[in-house]
Formats: C-alpha cells, sequence, structure tokens
C-alpha cells in the first residue's frame, strides 16, 4: 500500500526538465532516490498513464505521485558490541570490524551489520532501506573496516541519501599498498565495470563503458618492507573501487588476492585480511547544520606494519 496520493503542476516557464528532477526539486522531503522508486512501481502519472524518471516534463504539466510504501523490518536484533564514534536521534556512525558484512545477502545466514544495528539503536531506525537494510545508507566490504553511517529516521536517511548522491560528503580511507608509488599523490578516474568471466570481481574499462569511478590517493609512509600507507579520497562510491583502482597502477592492497596481491618476503606480519580501512567521514550534518569531521582508529590488523621500520 502506497502514500497518499499528491498533485503537482509544472510551473510556467519549464521547459522539458526530466521529471525526476522536476519533482525532487520541488518536494525538499523526498530525495531523487525517493522518487526513483516511485517511478519503478508506476506510481508517478500524468492524467492515467505512468511516466518514466527521464520524462521531459512541460509547463502545464499535472503529475500525480505517491511513494512505495516503507516494509517493516522483521530482522531479529544481536548484540555484536558495535562501537559508535558519533550519534544522536537522527544518525548514527559506527567503527565497523573486519568480516562483518554490511546487510543480509544470498547464501548462508550470518550476523550482520544491519542486525547489530537493531541492537545497539533498540529498532529506532529507519525503514527506508527495506526489511533487510534498516537505516543503511551505504556500505563497506566484508574485509573493509572503519566508519559507516545509518540513518534513524526515514528524514535523516533521505538527507543522508542526498548527501552521498551530491557527493558533498568526504570519504577518505588508509590502504596498506604493495611497493613504493613513483610519485607522492596521483588522481585515478578510470570507469569500472563488473568482470564478465568472474562475477565477483570488478575491472577498470575504457571510457564510455561501465561506470565513471574517481580516486585521489597520496603516500603517507613507505616502509622498508616493500609496501607504502597511502590516503585514498573517493568521490564515487563503486563496489570494490580504491581495490581496483590501487590494483590498476600496479600497488594491489595488502592481502588483496582477488585484486592481485602476493605476498611479500619482508612483511612483518602475514596479513590475514584485506587491509583496507575506512578512515575519515566529514560531511554537515543534514538535519541540525553541524559541521562533522569523524575518524576511526586505526584497527589493530594494521598495527605490525605501520610500526614497522620506514624507508
Amino acid at each position: 500500500m502506497e502514500s497518499e496520493q499528491r498533485q503537482y503542476t509544472a510551473p510556467e516557464g519549464t521547459k522539458k526538465i526530466r521529471a525526476d528532477k522536476l519533482l525532487a526539486d520541488a518536494h525538499e522531503e523526498f530525495s531523487r532516490a525517493d522518487f526513483h522508486r516511485a517511478f519503478d512501481q508506476s506510481l508517478v502519472k500524468i492524467g492515467e498513464e505512468p511516466i518514466s524518471k527521464n520524462y521531459k516534463v512541460r509547463a502545464g504539466d499535472v503529475l500525480t505521485f505517491s511513494m512505495p510504501e516503507v516494509e517493516k523490518c522483521n530482522m531479529g536484533p544481536i548484540d555484536l558490541k558495535l562501537v559508535s564514534i558519533f550519534e544522536d536521534e537522527h544518525i548514527v556512525v559506527i567503527d565497523k570490524p573486519s568480516g562483518l558484512v554490511t546487510h543480509p545477502g544470498a547464501g548462508k545466514p550470518e550476523p550482520t551489520l544491519a542486525h547489530g544495528l537493531l541492537f545497539h539503536c533498540e529498532g529506532q531506525l529507519s525503514g527506508i532501506g527495506g526489511v533487510e537494510r534498516p537505516g543503511i545508507v551505504h556500505r563497506l566490504d566484508r574485509d573493509t573496516s572503519g566508519l559507516i553511517m545509518a540513518a534513524k529516521t526515514d528524514v535523516a536517511h533521505r538527507a543522508l541519501s542526498e548527501l552521498f548522491q551530491t557527493r558533498t560528503i568526504i570519504k577518505e580511507y588508509l590502504a596498506l599498498i604493495s611497493g613504493y608509488p613513483e610519485l607522492k599523490s596521483g588522481s585515478i578516474r578510470k570507469p569500472i565495470e563488473r568482470n564478465t568471466t568472474q562475477r565477483h570481481k570488478m575491472r577498470v574499462c575504457y571510457e564510455g563503458h561501465g561506470r565513471e569511478a574517481h580516486t585521489d590517493w597520496r603516500v603517507e609512509a613507505l616502509f622498508e618492507g616493500g609496501y607504502s600507507l597511502v590516503r585514498c579520497r573517493i568521490y564515487t562510491g563503486r563496489t570494490h573501487q580504491i581495490r581496483v583502482h590501487m590494483r590498476s597502477i600496479k600497488h594491489s592492497i595488502l592481502g588483496d588476492e582477488v585484486y592481485g596481491y602476493r605476498p611479500l618476503s619482508r612483511l612483518p606480519a602475514t596479513p590475514d585480511r584485506v587491509l583496507l580501512h575506512s578512515a575519515r567521514l566529514a560531511f554537515t550534518h543534514p538535519i541540525t547544520g553541524e559541521a562533522l569531521d569523524l575518524e576511526a582508529p586505526i584497527p589493530e590488523a594494521f598495527q605490525p606494519f605501520v610500526e614497522a621500520g620506514e624507508v
């Protein structure tokens, strides 16, 4: 069952604007992603005819729309001893441990961040993400540790989603990579697509294919064991983006055998995970307007590597 039906008339002077943009701009309580769900379920119409999100609206067109019903979460809470870096009545930022999946997927059932959030927040999470993704607005790979956000209310969920869509949030990661880069910093702008023969992997591709992906990186330290610590800032959120991009410049992340890592002989320890960490999130709180600059401490798995001798 969807929400109450609304009506909106394109104002005078409107010139062939996409329907999703027009509606999102006119109704700040909803994000464009909210409207995309409505379009996908044929809930946006002109007259009796459903229209697509890229329908070109003209002045005087009368659009009617309603929002899909948000399903209640029926997942059970599990106490995973989650550590919050920031929390208020609107959002929570968790320092996710490595090895924890963000939300349930196909395959063997296992505790996920979503289960832990339900316990930590006592069920007070936005339902927009669906029954298996309560409050979750982005994700981290299983092996990746560090900062991840969730919304406690639907209003906060829409506002956080907008931050990610407009790329107004700073997202920085720390990665231990094999080898020493020739430059102190760089920018990788290579589109990414799914590997057609190995579906669990992604790969860089030619311009005009895949999806835009942009990663900036800079060297933080070089170590005697033949590896480096780099800080990566991502402007897009593609699956395995940093892992794929670092491999594309021949510096695979330590422990990432899926993307080309091979054991180095002089390491101070053997990596038991992909050594990638979501270290910093900086953004303006979408509800209170507070400037937040949050950091997660370097995890234990990184310690033997960052405490070793530098070059």
